[in-house]
């Protein structure tokens, strides 16, 4: 029973790693009618994110980092750890590992602390490395989590870690750990399996730290709305060599560096811990930048490409930019009025609530980086994009071929979260569309893997550009996507 408490309990150990990844000056960003891209007059207002500065880094240096370095400084003491989980099979590891690291999946971190007390955390991969293919790439949002266990659960699974603890200093650190994951946890629950609720949890953890002195409280220190289910899927790493802004509402702005390393605010109580960690999150920006997209690893008809080119390009690259020797991208902030997907997510939500952006605009993190979300969501480059499905920034479209054909995409769907189910035709998940959604479902394992999008924040409306497509172009612009 101990043993299959700590199996659990890992899991809420990973998901503390999914947490976030005013101001200085006004942001660079430019707004007028024309759309320039298309070289067409747009009834909506064209907003460009402008680039800035950031930070040099190593990249090298940051891959290490990355997989070596406890930036989320807390979790579970090795020595429960060890009593349930031997070395990790080859095919949860990365290379680069160092000491203990070498031999923990890639999603967990071995640390010491300052009192000598050996620990267990988790790292960016438990969010930010995902299967396609039977395949682990780093980068890749992790497409398969399951953020469905309610807070009960959590906690009653963080609370059994300490039948294994006898030492005095690793229960104090078990319960430093506990407190903050149990804090979390109501706001770290989803109706459905897939999604991430990072930005949700994130809100959570910046009202329990001053902002300040980053110092925590066991209480909120402003107002936090009640739990709500707010769905987001995880976008892959290698896109932001060309984004200007982290996130899907175009928030995120100034130093990436500073934005990333927020992720560690689950476990870190000063404004020294978090310069500590801040001065090699340069590097792992570099890093992430320096990420390339897996190449679609299936045969191509790269005739019926070269005619879905000339249509996506017709079509398509006003918002998501040009490919090949001569590419270009906008970083366009497309509004809720044009794009018209689900809105709750750009409505100020999460963590991009007015609270929450000012808590952030007022801490060491708000120094050199803005949250600054807008109404509306940016629309990403394409690069690697058959390898990122589901699509839009809820995950709600199983395939390209139903984003790009709005009557394709069903009202209740699940799949079976095997990374090899992949349709090629499709350039998607393999998935079964169902007749009703949750309400309709009493086994409770299924219930929590069906996709329900008449659920608020889960709709799969908007995002309409293929429909005026013919099924001929709309097959050529899939064939084509498989290129990039």
């Amino acid at each position: 029973m101990r043993r299959r408490h700590l199996l659990l309990v890992s899991s809420l150990l990973a998901a503390a790693a999914c947490a976030t990844q005013n101001p200085a000056s006004a942001p660079p960003e430019s707004a007028n009618d024309v759309d320039a891209g298309a070289g067409v007059e747009s009834p909506h207002p064209v907003i460009t994110l402008n680039a800035e500065p950031q930070r040099a880094g190593d990249p090298a240096k940051g891959y290490r980092a990355l997989v070596n370095e406890a930036y989320v400084p807390c979790g579970i003491p090795w020595s429960a750890y060890s009593q349930v989980f031997g070395e990790a099979p080859e095919n949860q590891r990365v290379p680069g590992r160092e000491g203990r690291n070498a031999t923990l999946a890639y999603n967990y971190t071995a640390m010491t602390t300052k009192e000598g007390v050996e620990l267990v955390t988790s790292n960016c991969l438990t969010c930010h490395a995902g299967r396609i293919d039977g395949e682990l790439v780093v980068g890749l949002g992790a497409a398969d989590g399951d953020f469905t266990r309610s807070a009960e659960d959590q906690k009653g699974l963080t609370a059994n870690v300490g039948l294994f603890l006898t030492d005095e200093k690793e229960k104090a650190e078990w319960q430093k750990w506990r407190a903050r994951v149990d804090t979390v946890a109501p706001y770290s629950v989803l109706s459905t399996r897939g999604p991430n609720p990072a930005d949700n949890f994130t809100a959570v953890l910046f009202a329990h730290h001053d902002p300040k002195t980053l110092a925590w409280s066991d209480t909120p220190l402003m107002a936090v709305p009640p739990p709500h289910d707010t769905p987001v899927d995880v976008p892959p790493w290698w896109r932001m060599n060309k984004k200007t802004s982290m996130f899907y509402v175009g928030g995120g702005r100034g130093d990436h560096a500073r934005i990333m390393m927020t992720a560690s605010i689950l476990c870190t109580s000063s404004v020294e811990e978090s310069k500590a960690i801040d001065a090699y999150f340069a590097d792992i920006r570099a890093y992430i930048a320096s990420i390339e997209p897996p190449k679609y690893p299936w045969p191509i008809d790269q005739a019926r490409a070269s005619l879905g080119r000339t249509v996506f390009e017709s079509t398509c690259s006003r918002c998501h930019g040009t490919y090949g020797s001569a590419a270009t991208y906008p970083n366009r902030l497309v509004t809720l009025a044009e794009i018209g997907t689900d809105p709750v997510l750009a409505s100020g939500t999460a963590q991009f609530g007015p609270p929450f952006v000012r808590w952030f605009g007022e801490s060491f993190f708000g120094e050199i980086s803005r949250l600054e979300p807008k109404e509306g969501y940016v629309a990403p480059p394409l690069d690697g994009v058959w390898a990122t499905a589901p699509y839009l920034h809820n995950g709600s479209v199983p395939t390209i071929e139903a984003l790009l054909d709005s009557s394709k995409r069903p009202a209740y769907w699940t799949r079976s979260f095997d990374s090899k189910a992949y349709d090629q035709a499709a350039l998607g998940w393999t998935h079964r569309a169902l007749a009703r959604g949750k309400s309709g479902e009493a086994n409770v394992a299924a219930k929590r893997a069906i996709y329900d999008t008449t659920l608020l924040g889960y709709g799969n409306g908007g995002h309409l550009f293929g429909d005026a497509l013919s099924a001929d172009d709309r097959a050529a612009v899939i064939e084509y996507l498989k290129t990039l």
